[in-house]
């Protein structure tokens, strides 16, 4: 997946159908370290949409938040450590949950960069 660091189109019934089905196991809760990488801290439960696939061979990522509103939103990143590029979800997000994600991706623009795609407009979801 080519990106300029645009974000790209999603398949957002597909993915709600996917999610759904094969549901989401959270591997890195709010609060948790990464574990490579003990100065960085989750803001919200991080995790993976099971039995998927992703551009790094790894399952699908996803950041769930504590609202009910489904798939809300996805990120664009570019991680400039391992040089790939992929995409993760955003998922049952408040807005303010939305705003924690976008700046946890872009905290160290040394490391990782992204850009938000939104399912709808931010306004709608206040």
């Amino acid at each position: 997946m080519a990106m300029n660091h645009k974000p790209g189109w999603i398949d957002w019934e597909a993915w709600d159908s996917v999610i759904l089905f094969k549901g989401i196991t959270i591997d890195r809760p709010h609060h948790s370290a990464h574990p490579s990488y003990p100065e960085i801290i989750y803001p919200i439960d991080y995790g993976f949409v099971n039995d998927t696939d992703s551009v790094d061979g790894e399952e699908q990522d996803i950041f769930v938040g504590s609202s009910n509103n489904g798939l809300v939103a996805a990120i664009f990143t570019i991680d400039h450590r391992k040089g790939d590029q992929e995409c993760k979800l955003i998922y049952n997000c408040s807005p303010i949950e939305i705003y924690l994600v976008n700046g946890f991706v872009n905290f160290a623009p040394d490391l990782m960069s992204g850009r938000l795609l939104m399912r709808r407009e931010m306004r709608e979801l206040w």
